[in-house]
């Protein structure tokens, strides 16, 4: 049986959107934890790692209780805009940078928090402001953390299944991502499909874990060489 591309363009139209996402949350979750102490810091932190952790069926079902059709996003969006998210690409989307988050946001962290805080307190005696010292100064010196997290995101969301197959089920075309599509074609018997679709997704994925492990690598060095 032929490959059906369709989960492919729609696995990486997931992942694209569930990335830039995560490019704004995360970095923005990493900078405050790394920059501010206040009170359920620490909280704050396990609640965005939860996704790490949790059985993926746990992750969806939480999912659905908030943007199914009684939940509080869910009813809201149905009652005002007349929107309903659930078995939508859009709500895959969502699964994917929820379960995604922490794979951005901890990198980004780390990476904050390695930025030498002299360089940003000799800014702050310029004058600089704080969003422009985020900007010219913190953000440049940890990009490539943030680059690495971000491409593991993209891979992670990429592979994305469980909580995926709760908010958006499997609509061929629609919602069958690649990791559902290999799930579907297990089911029917059709090895031939699933064989070409696990090597795709393996392949792919081995691209980025290769990209995130050279940027990765580049920053150690760079830390080196100014040490």
């Amino acid at each position: 049986m032929a490959l059906d591309w369709s989960a492919l363009w729609l696995s990486l139209k997931v992942a694209g959107w569930a990335t830039a996402i995560n490019l704004v949350l995360g970095v923005a979750l990493g900078a405050l934890l790394a920059r501010r102490r206040f009170p359920g810091r620490e909280l704050l932190d396990t609640l965005l790692t939860l996704p790490m952790v949790l059985p993926p069926t746990v992750l969806g079902y939480y999912l659905l209780v908030v943007i199914g059709r009684n939940g509080p996003l869910g009813a809201w969006l149905q009652s005002t805009f007349g929107i309903n998210l659930v078995f939508t690409w859009q709500a895959a989307v969502i699964a994917a940078a929820i379960a995604s988050l922490p794979l951005v946001f901890k990198p980004a962290r780390a990476a904050f928090e390695d930025v030498d805080g002299q360089l940003e307190q000799a800014a702050r005696t310029l004058g600089v402001s704080e969003f422009a010292l985020f900007l010219r100064v913190s953000l440049p010196l940890a990009w490539r953390g943030i680059l690495a997290g971000l491409l593991l995101a993209f891979a992670r969301s990429m592979g994305e299944f469980g909580a995926t197959l709760m908010v958006a089920g499997s609509i061929p075309g629609r919602t069958q991502t690649l990791s559902i599509a290999i799930y579907e074609a297990v089911q029917a018997g059709h090895d031939d499909t699933a064989n070409g679709l696990v090597i795709l997704t393996s392949v792919v994925c081995i691209l980025i874990l290769l990209a995130a492990a050279r940027l990765v690598g580049g920053r150690r060095r760079e830390m080196r060489d100014v040490a």
